[in-house]
């Protein structure tokens, strides 16, 4: 990709080109590939320890990812090498996605992105018995995209923005939402959960490059209705809503309370009519 990075930078010298590399556990082979890169003229450099398809045998993706050790080792030398910012994509397949992105915060990256995709096995074959996809009769699990992974995808990225608005300026320190983006809401809806950009990849892969300019477009209808002039008017806007279980059973309790305080009408089963039924329960409706 090293020749398509010069040509886009020399066509697009005012837009962002952000380089996505991934190697494996070896200090100077990812000294050299940062060399490399940033030769280019990349902006910025976004770090894969996240996709399943990366080798995991060879210490490269998500095994870094997953490996919270590891991944402040590698991220150690990969920050201390660049020049330009770095941010690090984080799997989805581990337990709390929180551990590794803090990690990767506090080893000199400016941001962090996730999700990438989710291990799966796709399905079997129950007439040759052979899973799918299969190359020369065989198979190993892949990573799984698109619409089905948009609400796993969000959960992950309001776990971490709410670690970042905990434990770092998160003003700072930037953070990418991936996951199923088809649509301006789908956007809104990562923003609103404090992403402070968005990323897409199989939606243009299914739908074309032109999904880009109307998912922008939806963006913009969906700010000119709540009269939003930036993204920083409602980056975040909705993780406040997000509480513990028990605590919205304890709420939910509580507003039970409130509604038989000032119910009126019949008290008790014995208080039926029959004849005026309608009447009666709409008289039990709270005010």
């Amino acid at each position: 990709m090293l020749k398509e990075f010069k040509q886009l930078k020399a066509l697009y010298p005012d837009r962002i080109l952000i380089a996505s590399i991934m190697e494996e556990y070896n200090k100077a082979a990812w000294e050299e590939l940062i060399d490399r890169v940033e030769e280019t003229g990349i902006d910025a450099i976004e770090v894969n320890f996240s996709c399943p398809h990366g080798m995991p045998e060879r210490k490269m993706g998500a095994a870094v990812g997953q490996d919270c050790r590891l991944l402040e080792e590698v991220c150690g030398w990969i920050n201390a090498k660049a020049t330009v910012p770095v941010w690090a994509k984080m799997t989805p397949n581990i337990t709390d996605i929180t551990e590794p992105a803090r990690v990767a915060l506090r080893s000199g990256s400016e941001g962090v992105s996730a999700i990438n995709t989710i291990m799966s096995v796709m399905g079997i074959d129950l007439k040759t018995l052979r899973p799918e996809p299969c190359v020369e009769g065989y198979s190993t699990p892949g990573g799984y995209s698109c619409k089905a992974v948009h609400p796993i995808a969000l959960g992950k990225v309001m776990s971490i923005a709410k670690m970042m608005k905990s434990e770092f300026n998160d003003k700072d320190y930037s953070l990418s939402g991936i996951g199923g983006v088809e649509t301006g809401g789908d956007a809104a809806e990562f923003i609103l959960l404090g992403a402070n950009t968005v990323q897409v990849c199989t939606g243009v892969m299914m739908h074309g490059y032109g999904l880009v300019k109307r998912l922008c477009e939806e963006l913009k209808d969906f700010m000119k209705m709540h009269n939003f002039s930036s993204i920083e008017d409602f980056r975040g806007a909705s993780i406040e809503y997000f509480t513990t279980h028990t605590e919205l059973v304890r709420m939910q309790q509580e507003a039970i309370q409130q509604r038989k305080a000032v119910r009126k009408g019949l008290q008790s089963d014995k208080d039926w009519t029959g004849d005026g039924f309608v009447k009666e329960t709409l008289s039990m409706v709270s005010n």
